[in-house]
């Protein structure tokens, strides 16, 4: 089941504390790189979206992990970065002491730049059903959280029929 939370900052506050940290420090860095891209969550993955989704930060319980949309920067980086899960087009960080931060910004920014070029030459982005196929996220790990249910109770209606 996905966390409950409905946005980024909600659902940070939610983790422990040292994944907290890194998964914060991953966030600012796309923010702070990847200018203009959306943020929301989906699937209990902090999704960062430009023309459709581009990249999702999700947190395990020993790793982090690094979902990209953009394949071809992927198998460009698959000599700089050990972690890399080309088939699935992710990059799973299992020390977070150890993020290294420079490599995935430039992973971030060719990541930017190639759906920019995509833009351009009016070539469709995946969809973020194809997304879900390529990186291995089961039915279960997109199940939707159960909404939540506020009920408003009128007080003055309640009080009314008493005050006769």
């Amino acid at each position: 089941m996905v966390p409950a939370a409905t946005t980024v900052g909600g659902y940070l506050q939610s983790l422990p504390n040292d994944r907290r940290v890194a998964m914060a420090r991953v966030c600012s860095m796309i923010r702070r790189s990847a200018r203009g891209v959306r943020e929301s969550m989906r699937f209990g993955l902090a999704f960062y979206e430009l023309d459709g989704p581009l990249f999702a930060v999700e947190s395990h319980e020993k790793s982090l992990v690094l979902y990209l949309a953009e394949r071809d920067v992927v198998k460009d980086f698959k000599d700089k970065i050990k972690n890399i899960d080309i088939e699935h087009c992710r990059v799973e960080f299992p020390d977070l002491n150890c993020l290294s931060l420079d490599v995935v910004e430039k992973l971030v920014r060719a990541s930017l730049v190639c759906r920019r070029a995509r833009k351009a030459s009016a070539e469709e982005p995946p969809s973020q059903a194809d997304l879900v196929a390529l990186w291995g996220l089961t039915e279960k790990d997109v199940e939707a959280a159960p909404p939540i249910v506020r009920i408003t109770i009128n007080r003055e209606d309640e009080e009314a029929p008493a005050a006769k």
